[in-house]
């Protein structure tokens, strides 16, 4: 069965000194998907472009994946379970002239991440976009 996926958009970044929430929309809907409040902090710093002193897990990983030669080509938030979201982050190399995919199982929250320092896309299954529930202001 082919299934269709739907591409999201960043909204915004709730923070608060307890958790995160980051919201996502597509033309149907903004849902959030909340995680610590180490994310918030990460995903401010890089959105304001304000350089990190140190070299946080998400630096590491982008460093591991520039060496390797891996590519982050994008993040499928495809499950919702009560109040927890699921997600696969696919990665891509080439060896011997042939293109390779790696699809790994992720915490949104840590994709999201990814896909903001590799520029690529973040969609959604249909099934995660009935079952979300709306952000409301």
């Amino acid at each position: 069965m082919v299934q269709d996926f739907i591409q999201l958009t960043f909204d915004r970044i709730v923070q608060t000194h307890a958790y995160t929430a980051i919201v996502l929309k597509s033309k149907e809907k903004r849902f959030a998907i909340f995680a610590d409040a180490q994310v918030g902090k990460f995903l401010q710093l890089h959105l304001s472009g304000e350089e990190r002193i140190r070299p946080q897990t998400p630096d590491l990983l982008s460093s591991l994946f520039s060496c390797l030669e891996v590519e982050v080509s994008q993040l499928l938030i495809n499950d919702l379970q009560d109040t927890t979201f699921f997600a696969r982050l696919f990665l891509e190399t080439k060896r011997d002239g042939l293109r390779h995919v790696v699809e790994i199982d992720a915490r949104p929250s840590d994709g999201i991440i990814l896909a903001f320092l590799h520029n690529c896309p973040v969609f959604c299954t249909q099934h995660v976009m009935d079952e979300a529930v709306p952000f409301v202001e």
